[in-house]
C-alpha cells in the first residue's frame, strides 16, 4: 500500500545507501563535472542536499509504503524562469519511479514561474529514454575534456582583456552567430533566455574578449577553485583564446565541457593537452501548458520535501 508522510534526514540516508549499495546520481550538472573520487560521494552529498533546501532547492521523493523508492532535486539557474535538475536517483528497476519524481518535479517548479528544465545525464545514462517520456528531448552531446597540470601555453598576440558588465549583449551575439539553430532555440532564443540559462559554475568567474572593429569576436570563461574550469566561443580559431583561458589557470589542472557541435574547440582542445573525460547527453523540456498537465500520477506517490 502507498503512503505519503514527510521524510527525515535517515530516509535519505537509507535511500543513498540501502543494503549497503551507492546508488549513483544520475544528474549531472555543469558545478559536479570533473571532482573525482575525492570529492564526497552519493550519501555525503544526499546529506548536504538535504541541509541545503533553504538556498532554494526544492526536492522530491518517490515512496512505497515504508520504502523510499527515487529522489529529484532542482534549482534555478541564473533566473527562476529557467531550472535544472540538479539530482535523480532512482533505487529500482521500474519506470514508474522515474516517472512520478519528473511528474511531481515538473508540477512544482511549474507553479514557481519555471518556463524551461534542464538535465545534463552521462551519455549511456539509463534515465535518458525515462526523461523522454517524461517530455525532454536531446539537444547535444558534450565530452569533458581534462588538461592535467602543465604549464600553460605561450602567450599569443591575441589583444584579450576583461570583459565588461555592458558587454554581455555583445557575448549574447556572438553565441548567436556561432550556435546551431536548436541549440539557441532551447538554451538562448533570445536575449533573455539566454541571461536566465546560464549555468552555475561553482564558483567566481572571469570573462575574457577579443573586440574587433566593436564586435566581440571571441569570448572565455575561466572558474579558479578545486577544480579549474574553462569555456569558450570564437569565430575563427579557438587556439589562442584557449591559451589565453588557460594562462590564467597556471600550472593547474583544466577542465572544459566541449560540446560536439563546436568541432573547432574540440580541435583545439586536442592540441592543447586535453584528454576526454566523460560523455554527456544534454536534454531540455519547455513548459509550455501547466505542469500539473503533463504527467499522471504513477502507482508511487512522489511528496514534496521543500
Amino acid at each position: 500500500m502507498t503512503s505519503a508522510r514527510h521524510p527525515l534526514p535517515t530516509d535519505i540516508v537509507a535511500l543513498i545507501s540501502f543494503d549497503g549499495r551507492i546508488y549513483p546520481n544520475e544528474a549531472k550538472p555543469l558545478d559536479r563535472l570533473g571532482l573525482g573520487n575525492d570529492k564526497p560521494h552519493a550519501l555525503e552529498t544526499a546529506l548536504e542536499q538535504w541541509f541545503s533546501f533553504a538556498t532554494g532547492k526544492h526536492t522530491w521523493v518517490s515512496v512505497h509504503g515504508a520504502t523510499i523508492r527515487g529522489l529529484i532535486s532542482a534549482r534555478p539557474r541564473t533566473k527562476r524562469t529557467a531550472w535544472e535538475i540538479e539530482m535523480l536517483i532512482n533505487t529500482t528497476d521500474d519506470d514508474a519511479v522515474w516517472q512520478s519524481l519528473f511528474a511531481r518535479m515538473l508540477s512544482g517548479i511549474g507553479k514557481q514561474g519555471a518556463e524551461r528544465i534542464f538535465l545534463r545525464v552521462g551519455l549511456d545514462s539509463p534515465v535518458r529514454e525515462a526523461a523522454r517520456a517524461a517530455g525532454f528531448f536531446a539537444y547535444a552531446e558534450e565530452t569533458l575534456r581534462r588538461r592535467p597540470a602543465l604549464p600553460p601555453p605561450p602567450k599569443s598576440d591575441l589583444p584579450v582583456r576583461r570583459k565588461q558588465k555592458s558587454e554581455a549583449m555583445g557575448v549574447f551575439q556572438l553565441y548567436s552567430r556561432e550556435m546551431p539553430a536548436n541549440v539557441r532555440a532551447i538554451e538562448g532564443a533570445t536575449f533573455r533566455e539566454w541571461q536566465a540559462a546560464q549555468e552555475k559554475w561553482g564558483g567566481r568567474f572571469s570573462d575574457l574578449v577579443v573586440e574587433e572593429g566593436g564586435v566581440i569576436s571571441a569570448w572565455a570563461r575561466v572558474v579558479l577553485g578545486h577544480v579549474n574550469r574553462l569555456a569558450a566561443l570564437s569565430e575563427s580559431g579557438y587556439d589562442e583564446i584557449v591559451s589565453a583561458a588557460l594562462q590564467l589557470v597556471g600550472e593547474g589542472e583544466a577542465h572544459c565541457l566541449a560540446p560536439r557541435h563546436a568541432p573547432g574547440l574540440v580541435s583545439a582542445l586536442d592540441r592543447l593537452g586535453f584528454e576526454p573525460a566523460g560523455e554527456y547527453c544534454a536534454m531540455a523540456k519547455r513548459l509550455a501548458k501547466p505542469a500539473e498537465e503533463l504527467m499522471p500520477e504513477a502507482a508511487d506517490e512522489a511528496i514534496t520535501v521543500s
